[in-house]
C-alpha cells in the first residue's frame, strides 16, 4: 500500500509518497505566493495551498496504482489563523506563525490576563505567532469579517477538511493556539471566553494518528483516488518533523533547521519550563514535547546569500571556512529578522551584525551568520537543560542540514552529538508515518519508528572547538539584553 505525506509549508507544499516499508516513491513540490501587506505582517490564501495540494498530489500519484493509496497525512506549518464563515468561505488570507501583527494582543494576553494564568490554562504564555492573538486581533480591527466566523482551524486542518469534509484538528497542532488544556488535551473554556469564540467554532480534537475520515466523493475523483482513501489527523510540522526523524519516547531530540528553526524534546510527561521560554506542546505520539523555535534559521542563511551577496552558490560561499577558524570568529550576528520566538518573544527583536573591523572578511560574515542561527538554537536548549533535562545527542534535519559546515558548527555550540536520518523529508515523511499507523501498517508511533528510521551519519562535538564556542556563547548571549532597549525605540 501507499501512503501520503503533506508537508504544507510556508513557500511550498511538498508531498511524498511512500510505501509500506518506508521507501519513498515519488516526491513533488508545489510553491504559493506569500503575502507581506504591511511591514511585520506574514499571510497566504488558504486557497493557494488547496490547490497545489490537489494538482501535487495529482502528479504524484501519476504512473502508480493510485487504488493503493490507502492514507493521506499531514504536517503542517503551525499557529496560522484559518477563519471559515456558515457557508465554508474562507474570510480573510490566514494569518501566519510569522506575523508580527498582535504585539497589543500578544501583551494583553501576557499583562492583563496575565502569564501565570495563561501558563495555568494552557502550560504557555502568548507569543504574537500563535492563534489567540490573531484572533483577538481580528476581533478588534475586523470586527464584521470576525462576527462571521463559524470554524477557525490551523493551515493543514483546512487541507483535511477540503478532503474529507470533517472538521478537526489534533492535539500537537493545536497546542500552539493558546487555546488548548495542552495537560488536559481539551479546549480551554476560559480561553475560548477570553478570546469572544465558542467550542462549536473550534475543531474536534484527535490523536495526530487517528483517521478522521476518508475523502469525500467529488475530491476523490478529482484526485483519480478511491473514496475509501483514510484522512489522518496529522501533526503540527514540527512534531510531524519529529515523526520523521523517530524523535518519540522519552528524552529524545531533533533540531530542525527549516525557514524557522526549532529544537524539539519529547517527553512521557507533561512539564513547563519556569520562564516559558520553550513551548510545552502534545506530541504526535501520544506523549508531550517541549520546544523552542526561533523564527528565522536556515532563512538567515537565504538572506545573507540571496539578497545581499546576489548569490545561490551558498556551498561556494561557505568553502574559506575551514576548521581552523570554527570558535575563533569576532563578528556576531543576531539572528532576528522577523522578531524572535523562544527565548526572548520581541517581535520587535531586529537582525544585526556586531563587532567588524577593518579585516573582517566576506567569509568571517558568512560564518557569524551560521553561528548566530546556530546560538539561538542554545538559547533554547539553555532553558531545558534549566529544567533538569540532559541532552547528548539529537537528530537534525531541515535544508540547513544539508550543510557539513553547518552541521559542524551546530555540534560544537551545542556541545552533542547530531545524527543525520536516511531520509531527510521532516514533516511530510513523518505525516505519511501517521497514515500508516492510522491504517494499521504498525501498531504504534513508535513502533513504525523504530522499524523506519535509520541513522546515517553521525557529527560529533570535537572538544576544543567546543570550549572556544562556549566563550563566544557567553558574548551572544548578552547581546539581546544590551541592545533590546534600542530595537523597540526603533
Amino acid at each position: 500500500m501507499y501512503y501520503i505525506g503533506v508537508d504544507l509549508g510556508t513557500s511550498a507544499v511538498k508531498l511524498l509518497m511512500m510505501d509500506e516499508k518506508g521507501k519513498i516513491e515519488n516526491i513533488v513540490s508545489r510553491e504559493y505566493p506569500l503575502e507581506f501587506p504591511q511591514p511585520g505582517w506574514s499571510q497566504q490564501k488558504p486557497e493557494d495551498w488547496l490547490n497545489a495540494v490537489i494538482d501535487g498530489i495529482k502528479e504524484l500519484t501519476e504512473g502508480f496504482d493510485r487504488s493503493k493509496v490507502a492514507g493521506i497525512g499531514a504536517g503542517g506549518q503551525m499557529h496560522g489563523l484559518v477563519v471559515l464563515d456558515e457557508n465554508d468561505n474562507v474570510l480573510r488570507p490566514a494569518i501566519l506563525w510569522n506575523d508580527g501583527r498582535t504585539q497589543a494582543e500578544t501583551d494583553y494576553l501576557n499583562n492583563e490576563i496575565g502569564k501565570k494564568k495563561l501558563s495555568e490554562l494552557t502550560g504557555n504564555i502568548a507569543f504574537a505567532g500563535f492563534t489567540a492573538p490573531k484572533i483577538l486581533w481580528m476581533k478588534k480591527n475586523e470586527p464584521e469579517l470576525f462576527a462571521k466566523i463559524a470554524k477557525i482551524m490551523l493551515p493543514k486542518d483546512y487541507i483535511n477538511y477540503m478532503l474529507s469534509g470533517v472538521f478537526c484538528t489534533d492535539y500537537s497542532d493545536a497546542s500552539g493556539m493558546l487555546l488548548l488544556d495542552v495537560k488536559n488535551k481539551c479546549w480551554s473554556k476560559e480561553m475560548l471566553d477570553i478570546c469572544g469564540v465558542s467550542e462549536s467554532q473550534m475543531p474536534k480534537l484527535f490523536e495526530s494518528y487517528e483517521v478522521v475520515g476518508t475523502l469525500k466523493e467529488e475530491m476523490a475523483k478529482k484526485l483519480g483516488l478511491s473514496a475509501s482513501t483514510k484522512i489522518v489527523a496529522g501533526a503540527g510540522d514540527n512534531a510531524a518533523a519529529a515523526i520523521g526523524t523517530g524523535t518519540v519516547g522519552n528524552g529524545a531530540c531533533n533540531i530542525s533547521l527549516g525557514t524557522s528553526g526549532t529544537i524539539f524534546i519529547s517527553s512521557d510527561s507533561f512539564s513547563v519550563d519556569e520562564g516559558n521560554a520553550m513551548h510545552s506542546f502534545d506530541h504526535a505520539d501520544g506523549g508531550f514535547h517541549l520546544m523552542g523555535c526561533m523564527l528565522s534559521a536556515a532563512s538567515c542563511n537565504k538572506w545573507w546569500m540571496d539578497e545581499i551577496l546576489k548569490t545561490t552558490e551558498y556551498a561556494k560561499e561557505q568553502a574559506d571556512i575551514d576548521e581552523s577558524k570554527l570558535g575563533k570568529g569576532h563578528v556576531y550576528y543576531l539572528p532576528y529578522l522577523m522578531g524572535e520566538r523562544a527565548p526572548h518573544n520581541d517581535p520587535q527583536a531586529r537582525s544585526c551584525f556586531i563587532g567588524m573591523t577593518m579585516d573582517s572578511t566576506r567569509a568571517d560574515m558568512t560564518q557569524a551568520v551560521l553561528e548566530g542561527v546556530a546560538f539561538g538554537i542554545r538559547d533554547s536548549l539553555e532553558a531545558a537543560k534549566a529544567m533538569g533535562i540532559d541532552v547528548k545527542r539529537s537528530m537534525i534535519c531541515g535544508g540547513g542540514a544539508k550543510s557539513p559546515l553547518w552541521k559542524k558548527i551546530f555540534a560544537n555550540v551545542l556541545n552533542i552529538e547530531l545524527d543525520s536520518p536516511e531520509t531527510e523529508q521532516g514533516p511530510g515523511y513523518g505525516g505519511a508515518i501517521l497514515a500508516a499507523v492510522a491504517c494499521g501498517e504498525y501498531a504504534s508511533v513508535k513502533d513504525a519508528c523504530d522499524a523506519l528510521i535509520k541513522v546515517t551519519s553521525t557529527q560529533k562535538p570535537d572538544p576544543e572547538i567546543a570550549a572556544l564556542y562556549e566563550q563566544r556563547y557567553q558574548v551572544y548571549r548578552s547581546l539581546y539584553p544590551a541592545l533590546k532597549d534600542a530595537f523597540h525605540k526603533m
